[in-house]
C-alpha cells in the first residue's frame, strides 16, 4: 500500500463518520403513546371500558 491509497482510505472513512453524524442528527425521538398505544382503554370485552395493562 503506498501512500496515495492509504491518504484515499483515511479521506473515505472520515466522510463516512461525518454522513453517518449526519443522518443520526435527522432521526427524531419518538413519542410514547403519540397513536394512542400507551394506556389503551379495552372496548370489548369482560374488561370493557379498563384500561390494558402488560400482565
Amino acid at each position: 500500500m503506498n501512500k496515495f491509497e492509504l491518504k484515499n482510505l483515511k479521506n473515505n472513512a472520515t466522510k463516512n463518520e461525518k454522513r453517518k453524524a449526519f443522518f443520526r442528527t435527522l432521526i427524531k425521538p419518538v413519542q410514547a403513546g403519540a397513536n394512542g398505544t400507551l394506556n389503551y382503554v379495552v372496548k370489548k370485552g369482560s374488561g370493557k371500558n379498563k384500561i390494558a395493562s402488560k400482565k
